[in-house]
């Protein structure tokens, strides 16, 4: 799908890796994780085999949430260069639960992700992201740490 744009388009080719996670206990805010979907996407008729990838935006303890075009982890709004464009939805404030992750899709406003079925269960990882081989003329190659491509800035506060 295009949940993922513009990081990456329908076609493109990725390898997984999947031994990190086995030491250092799972994703980490900023990586592209591969993971089987959770109950709620079974429930709408995707296979417990299936694949889906996005991106992690919060960790265990994290409050997420989605108001006037932007992302807030912990009241501090994020920068986010990659994304296509701005969220065109809110979302309520989520705690993520221990042993969860928050994940969104690059494409906000074309993504089926936590803000609509919840934080994922770090059990559904599969692996990250790590390096792009197809199409070779385009993106070719590692796949950006997520110090360089994910920061929060201090946010002005804000009335609701």
């Amino acid at each position: 799908s295009l949940s993922m744009y513009p990081t990456f388009n329908i076609g493109d080719r990725l390898i997984c890796e999947k031994v990190t996670y086995k030491f250092k206990g799972g994703p980490s805010v900023g990586d592209i994780i591969i993971f089987h979907p959770v109950e709620e996407l079974q429930k709408a008729g995707y296979g417990a085999g299936e694949v889906f990838i996005k991106r992690v935006i919060g960790s265990a303890g994290d409050t997420v949430e989605v108001k006037r075009g932007k992302v807030y982890i912990n009241g501090k709004a994020l920068e986010e260069p990659f994304v296509n464009e701005a969220p065109k939805y809110s979302m309520a404030p989520v705690v993520v639960p221990d042993k969860n992750v928050f994940v969104m899709g690059d494409n906000r406003n074309n993504s089926y992700d936590s803000h609509l079925w919840g934080p994922l269960p770090k059990e559904n990882v599969i692996g990250r992201a790590v390096f792009q081989y197809w199409p070779p003329n385009n993106h070719f190659g590692i796949i950006p740490a997520r110090n360089r491509v994910f920061a929060a800035q201090e946010a002005p506060a804000v009335a609701d």
